[in-house]
């Protein structure tokens, strides 16, 4: 699968150093900045790559999140599948999500225990015997999110969907000036990290099921 790589787009390495990308983008503005190549019909399309890739490697925050996402392999020749690229990155979020949650829990086992008592309970009442009944669980997870979210991680959500966005409609998935097609992309994959919380809550409880 094609995937857009910022760091070639400015002509850097992935180990290049905050200042060696602040000079690569400024050259690059400079030499083709349309102004200076009135002549060239995608000089402005040009000088729009390297911003959006010096939007996202040029901030310190922003160029961790998008390498911990793993984008900017080599992009290969095979034709570009805008499907299979939201997919890949859809994943990748929910992973994050799950991940997040599950380490909440785990530093926390008591509070694991007393969940999976609650899940439990409700089990019973709701089918006269006990099991994993996903369903509940799944409820029981987005009964407590906003108690256990705190602002921080909410922060970190959003940089993380902020740059899987721009990424994205960079890679053409939608279009820039399509303000209602972005506003969808973000919303799918905000879905997709709250679902990855929610399995991560799942994945810790399920983790001691069978032991208590």
């Amino acid at each position: 699968m094609a995937r857009i790589d910022y760091y070639r787009i400015l002509g850097v390495s992935r180990e290049a150093s905050d200042e060696d990308i602040k000079k690569a983008y400024r050259k690059l503005v400079f030499e083709h900045h349309p102004d200076r190549n009135p002549g060239k019909v995608d000089a402005e399309e040009r000088i729009r790559e390297i911003n959006v890739a010096y939007e996202v490697v040029g901030d310190s925050e922003k160029r961790r999140t998008y390498d911990r996402l793993s984008w900017g392999n080599e992009p290969g020749t095979e034709a570009v599948d805008l499907g299979l690229i939201l997919h890949d990155l859809e994943l990748k979020l929910f992973n994050e999500g799950r991940k997040e949650f599950f380490a909440i829990f785990m530093r926390n086992i008591p509070r694991v225990k007393a969940e999976l008592a609650i899940v439990r309970e409700r089990t019973v009442a709701e089918q006269g015997y006990d099991s994993f009944l996903e369903p509940i669980i799944h409820a029981r997870a987005s009964d407590i999110m906003d108690e256990v979210v705190t602002a921080e991680m909410n922060e970190r959500r959003e940089r993380l969907i902020e740059v899987a966005t721009e990424m994205l409609v960079s890679q053409g998935v939608t279009k820039r000036s399509d303000d209602r097609g972005v506003r969808s992309l973000r919303a799918r994959l905000t879905e997709s990290f709250h679902k990855g919380r929610i399995h991560g809550y799942a994945s810790a409880l399920e983790l001691f099921y069978e032991r208590c």
